[in-house]
């Protein structure tokens, strides 16, 4: 099968096709999710340290001028496809739990 019958530009013949590609798809979003996780989890590690120094130090969990830095970061850095609202609202989450595991801290 040549990348005309398989692909997304040339599978429309054949179902099957469609199927593979699909589950091809599914498998590198499967393989992405899991790098997604282990970085997030990095990610709460370190603001997991970062609790605790502010615990030691009696400063304040939420520091919103902190997290304006990073929502202006990650739409700098953001790419595309998605738009910048979007993954300023993914991190808003991604914030959210985050000072809530240095309040547990």
């Amino acid at each position: 099968m040549d990348s005309t019958e398989k692909g997304i530009s040339g599978g429309q013949n054949n179902p099957e096709g469609w199927q593979t590609t699909i589950d091809d798809w599914r498998n590198t979003i499967d393989q992405l999710d899991e790098q997604i996780v282990q970085l997030i989890n990095d990610r709460a590690r370190a603001a997991s340290a970062i609790g605790d120094l502010k615990h030691q130090s009696s400063l304040p969990v939420y520091e919103p001028k902190r997290e304006q830095h990073v929502f202006e970061h990650v739409r700098a850095v953001n790419q595309g496809p998605l738009p910048d609202t979007e993954i300023q609202h993914i991190y808003e989450r991604i914030i959210d739990v985050m000072r809530a595991l240095q309040k547990k801290t």
